[in-house]
């Protein structure tokens, strides 16, 4: 068989179990040479900002997004000619498995795509999705998506043997009023998908609302929030009169319509208002901080402590030839003092497995820091941190610091993470009260050091003091546990001698 002459360069599942990602930027544009393995365009996803290398060699012949265009694992997003040509071929059908095992394998940990055959749709090569970010995995009900093209032989005849009622899972005909609007939108064999939004489709599932009944009135037939909420309405209308006496119809429809009557937007002054998408890593960690604040039940344990000692070591350390070009600050010292605690205290080092109902206490410490970046808050973790001297531990923080100030911070990087420090005291905060990172056991938050009255020696002298903040997950760490915890790093601050005697 001769092969194509334009092929199509699908968007990838980079391995996070996602099922779309944003064009960040184009580094190439049609008319350019191409090369397998070169970098073409960045995109970012819920996770991490990722550079995509096209798999073969070519000339561009055409980007089929924009920059800024979030668009669905599976979609072509670039055609190259490889024939060497310079003429436009007509669309492949579909990219050679070959083709795509080998982006997969480029740009993918868990390589989904070779493990499809050629009669089936896209979708269930990622079937076997792993969620890969703590707490923020893959939902089963959402992560189906419309065919990117007509559908192959196999998956066409078997949406051909059954009726339209079947092709949207149900086993007999929908009822009167959910079929009032087939003859403009009902579902055929061998359809398109309809088309909306993840929101939207939850919004649907929430009410009950077949999308495939829905008469889609946005852009390019998109079904919006509004015409899933008219579907219910026309439902409902009919429904109410056959089932309840007169006098009583009439306030039903009133209250099924009433969050319709008043749309959102109205109570908002857009001129003077600007609104900002949530997606990427913003709404990564939204979703993530919902979910552990309403799984994990939190504790939180303060204790004010005089860290004097600590920053006079601290400065000791810069003057030392075994940190001369290392990161040597506060942070440095309260992440080794966290470390000494966890030895004492190894219960606290554990996670909470719901579905087996076991606590699993952890002997290694990955070690998360929190770090504001222009796309998010996140929480990369240094890997095995209890094992690393404390240059090596300078070098850890100061690479994980400076690749996510630069964006480049990979998912495996805030994978597996056990017990995270958040130092809030680089913005002047004094305290705070943190959620835990989902799946960890604590987090630590660090307060502004500053002069401060303080006893010392039976005399009030100024003194470095701070404030420190432990939350922790109750169902692992009891209250007990959690102030012996907080007590020994607060001790190791207050007197840093005892990283050596307590070590």
């Amino acid at each position: 068989m001769t092969q194509a002459p334009v092929r199509e360069f699908k968007m990838p599942d980079v391995g996070e179990g996602l099922t779309e990602a944003e064009i960040l930027k184009w580094y190439v544009q049609p008319g350019d040479t191409v090369t397998d393995g070169q970098v073409v365009c960045e995109v970012e996803t819920a996770k991490a900002a990722v550079e995509l290398p096209i798999p073969y060699d070519g000339v561009v012949r055409a980007l089929h997004f924009p920059e800024g265009t979030t668009v669905d694992v599976g979609t072509s997003i670039i055609a190259v000619d490889v024939s060497g040509g310079t003429a436009p071929e007509p669309e492949a059908p579909a990219a050679a498995p070959a083709a795509e095992a080998a982006l997969a394998g480029a740009v993918s940990t868990a390589a989904a795509a070779p493990t499809a055959s050629a009669g089936q749709p896209a979708e269930a090569a990622g079937s076997g999705r792993q969620p890969v970010l703590v707490g923020y995995g893959v939902s089963t009900s959402a992560t189906r998506r419309r065919p990117r093209k007509p559908a192959p032989d196999g998956f066409a005849r078997q949406a051909v043997a059954g009726s339209p009622a079947e092709l949207n899972g149900h086993t007999q005909a929908a009822p009167v009023p959910a079929a009032a609007p087939a003859p403009t939108a009902g579902p055929v064999a061998g359809a398109r998908r309809p088309l909306a939004k993840p929101p939207v489709r939850k919004l649907a599932k929430d009410l009950g609302v077949d999308l495939a009944t829905v008469t889609a009135t946005g852009p390019d037939g998109i079904v919006t929030r509004e015409d899933v909420h008219a579907a219910v309405a026309a439902a409902k209308a009919p429904q109410e009169p056959a089932v309840v006496p007169a006098p009583v119809a009439p306030p039903a429809p009133a209250a099924a319509s009433a969050p319709v009557a008043a749309p959102a937007p109205a109570s908002y002054d857009t001129a003077r208002e600007t609104r900002i998408p949530v997606k990427g890593v913003r709404r990564a960690t939204a979703a993530a901080m919902v979910g552990s604040a309403f799984t994990a039940p939190h504790v939180t344990e303060f204790v004010t402590v005089d860290v004097t000692r600590t920053m006079k070591l601290v400065e000791e350390l810069k003057q030392d030839k075994e940190f001369t070009g290392l990161r040597v600050n506060p942070l440095l010292l309260i992440a080794k003092a966290l470390l000494v605690a966890i030895r004492r205290n190894p219960d606290v080092n554990a996670s909470w497995d719901e579905a087996a109902q076991e606590i699993v206490v952890k002997h290694y410490v990955n070690l998360g820091i929190a770090a504001a970046t222009p796309r998010g808050l996140i929480v990369p973790n240094i890997k095995d941190a209890h094992a690393k001297t404390l240059p090596q531990l300078a070098e850890s923080l100061g690479e994980l610091v400076s690749t996510a100030r630069d964006g480049k911070t990979s998912p495996a990087a805030m994978q597996a993470g056990t017990i995270t420090i958040t130092n809030v005291g680089v913005f002047g905060v004094d305290t705070g009260t943190p959620i835990l990172n989902p799946g960890e056991s604590a987090i630590l938050a660090v307060g502004a050091i500053k002069l401060q009255p303080w006893v010392h020696k039976g005399k009030v002298k100024p003194r470095q003091v701070t404030t420190l903040a432990l939350s922790f997950d109750h169902r692992l760490i009891d209250g007990e546990l959690g102030s012996r915890f907080l007590a020994d790093v607060a001790a190791i601050l207050e007197q840093p001698k005892r990283l050596i005697s307590w070590a």
